[in-house]
């Protein structure tokens, strides 16, 4: 990499973002097509942190986030190529932090879609600058006009276009730094006109300039209160391509490379100093002569090179054998390989330096969201995470062959590993294996990554639902636990209360003992067996919330009294207590987004009433209808096909979990009753 593309102002990055098939992996391609990356076309087989292993559940989508790389006009581009399944967005949060700008791809023949408008409002909550990318106008260049005026209406009046389709959608004429020409619709001059007034809205002297003494304004007068604009959320560019024939993919680069943010323009990344009085904020500086500061954003295994972390410089030069910590890791680990991409293929660098995009390979030490520094000064920093969905479908899931169990153990580690919206969960009543996620596809992906990947082959049952319990009221129990065989017994006793706290407060452990009647090296173990009954629950077999446990007495013996003592004793006389507390089962309720022909309205909304969902908003949009519910999750685990049947396949959805509520009495009986011959065996 040269000097000038190692220039933090030199280089860009940006995420492609939108829903599967509107053309972002097309409109990448067409983008390293036109700055010469011609072999990047057909990515290498085996390329660490590419999308090469998708499996045939989605062929020809993107499952992960693949980062690329391109040079246009000395300006070095990072693009970010992201899935746009909703069952994939955990990958797509969660590479956010390495850009500046989030583009927001939409196909010209569909419209506005439910991933744009999901993408839109978190890159603006993020913090990150916006740009909008309309693709395919070739297919549908008489619906452009109104998807124009239809993006200012969902997204506000600063939706503006940089430039506009020309001769039957087959080029586009530029609105900003030559307007001239004549577009297909509205005219080159007004758009010009509207983007200089939004621009220097934010600057006094410059709206002085062009209101009072009535002269024009040049690009590069107008480029600091532009990215002002971006930061602010105060302007949204619109560009109009087509990368199936390249239509405007140049004028693309030309936007990218010349008006979008670079890291020194763009909003500065939130990091946070975490100390004793709380989290401050921490001002990472673009400067390569500062201690390092990088952020992990995505992890692969690689059966060749090993674990590979793909991370984002924020401050300082990382160089090959630097000595790096990983978070709050005492230990050092020696940088080994450092690659950057060129197009798709990563080629081994020396450094990299403030606002570049590069990859370790072979490092242990890295994890998902780690920051890495070359001091103990940043020991304590954070980036401030990203809201990631909670992973709420399940699968119970076991190796078919005997033996295998280790391996599905080490398989599945390093799945979650690389996939944020995976989990793995050990039910503790069945003992079984548990893997959640964020949808069918999402599950059913996972498991053929698990059998291409990593050879290991599971059986699954019944997908599980994450239920959990609480109190509803307060109460005390007592437990003494005593056993004595001939040699030294074990003795210890344990009064405690347990009370209700709010929904989603998690769970306290507190104590009132005075005179020492259970001395303080021991309460932990009364805690310790506290939290096992937590996580195996006391009524229905599911883990216990929302409460806070207090110790309030106890008796200890001068022999007797050992850990496994106040383990047993604070276990039995938490169950105690809970089973008197009104004790019952909540269900986890998600947030339900659908968007489908406005025809099937009436066939959606009676089939989620019928699902015991609450219908929160419904809005039409154009043909197509939105609708917004709060419903069981329990009683969408099937909604693909569902909605699949109700829309003739044309309805989109989003899921994400809400929050948890008492489950209806018949669903909480059903649960208990199928707990206690379990309870019973035990």
């Amino acid at each position: 990499m040269s000097d000038v593309e190692r220039n933090p102002e030199r280089i860009r990055n940006i995420a492609l973002t939108g829903l599967a098939g509107v053309g972002k992996t097309r409109l990448a391609e067409a983008l390293l097509a036109a700055a010469g990356e011609v072999e990047a076309a057909d990515p290498p087989k085996g390329a660490p942190l590419g999308d090469t292993q998708a499996p045939a559940a989605t062929p020809q989508h993107s499952i992960t986030a693949s980062p690329l790389g391109l040079a246009w006009e000395g300006t070095w581009i990072n693009l970010i190529d992201t899935p746009g399944y909703a069952d994939f967005q955990g990958a797509v949060l969660s590479i956010l932090p390495a850009v500046e700008t989030v583009a927001v791809v939409i196909d010209a023949e569909r419209g506005v879609d439910a991933m744009a408008r999901r993408m839109m409002a978190w890159a603006e909550a993020r913090g990150l600058c916006r740009l909008i990318i309309v693709n395919r106008i070739d297919a549908a260049p008489s619906r452009l006009p109104a998807l124009l005026e239809t993006l200012r209406e969902q997204f506000g009046p600063q939706c503006l276009a940089l430039n506009l389709p020309a001769q039957g959608a087959t080029r586009v004429v530029d609105c900003f730094f030559a307007p001239e020409g004549e577009a297909d619709f509205d005219s080159v001059a007004e758009a010009h006109e509207r983007l200089v007034d939004q621009v220097v809205e934010l600057d006094d002297e410059l709206m002085a300039l062009y209101l009072e003494q009535g002269e024009a304004l040049a690009p590069e007068q107008l480029h600091d209160p532009f990215e002002a604009a971006l930061r602010q959320g105060h302007l949204v560019p619109v560009c109009f391509v087509s990368a199936a024939d390249g239509v405007g993919v140049e004028a693309l680069l030309e936007v990218v490379a010349r008006l979008m943010p670079n890291p020194r323009e763009g909003n500065p990344p939130p990091f946070l100093r975490i100390e004793a009085e709380g989290a401050t904020a921490f001002p990472a500086r673009p400067d390569p002569q500062a201690h390092v500061l990088a952020h992990v954003v995505r992890i692969e295994h690689d059966p060749y090179l090993g674990k590979v972390a793909l991370f984002r410089v924020h401050q300082g030069t990382v160089s090959r054998d630097t000595r790096l910590f990983a978070g709050e890791a005492r230990k050092p680990f020696r940088v080994g390989t450092l690659l950057r991409f060129q197009g798709r293929r990563p080629q081994a660098v020396s450094r990299c330096g403030p606002g570049e995009l590069c990859a370790l390979t072979k490092v242990e030490e890295a994890t998902l969201d780690s920051v890495l520094h070359d001091s103990h000064d940043e020991d304590h920093i954070r980036l401030r995470p990203v809201a990631l969905p909670a992973p709420v479908f399940g699968l119970a899931i076991q190796a078919t062959r005997h033996g295998d169990e280790q391996r599905l153990a080490e398989a599945l580690a390093k799945l979650v590993e690389e996939d944020p919206g995976l989990e793995v969960d050990q039910d503790g009543v069945t003992q079984e294996t548990v893997l959640r996620g964020l949808g069918e596809l999402h599950l059913s992906t996972a498991l053929e990554r698990l059998a291409q990947r990593f050879k290991v082959e599971v059986e699954t049952s019944t997908p599980s639902i994450a239920y959990r319990e609480t109190i509803a009221a307060g109460a005390e129990g007592h437990h003494r636990h005593k056993k004595q065989s001939g040699g030294a017994g074990q003795f210890g006793e344990v009064f405690l209360r347990v009370e209700p706290l709010p929904r989603g407060a998690g769970f306290e452990f507190t104590d009132t003992i005075r005179g020492g009647a259970i001395p303080s090296s021991l309460l932990p173990a009364v805690e310790k067996g506290v939290r096992q009954a937590l996580a195996g629950g006391a009524v229905a077999g599911y883990p216990l919330q929302d409460l806070r446990v207090t110790v309030l007495d106890g008796k200890t013996h001068p022999v007797d009294s050992k850990e496994i003592a106040f383990v047993i004793a604070g276990r039995k006389a938490f169950l105690e207590a809970v089973r008197q507390a009104n004790p019952l089962v909540l269900e986890p309720l998600a947030e339900l987004s659908v968007e489908a022909p406005g025809n099937a309205m009436g066939d959606l909304t009676a089939d989620l009433t019928a699902s015991r969902g609450r219908i929160l908003d419904t809005r039409t949009l154009g043909d197509q209808v939105s609708l917004q519910a709060l419903v069981p999750l329990a009683e969408v685990l099937d909604y693909p096909s569902r909605l699949n049947a109700l829309s003739g396949g044309a309805g989109t959805y989003g899921l994400r979990f809400s929050h948890y509520e008492p489950a209806p009495e018949n669903v909480q009986q059903r649960l208990i009753r199928a707990y206690r011959p379990k309870e019973e065996e035990s």
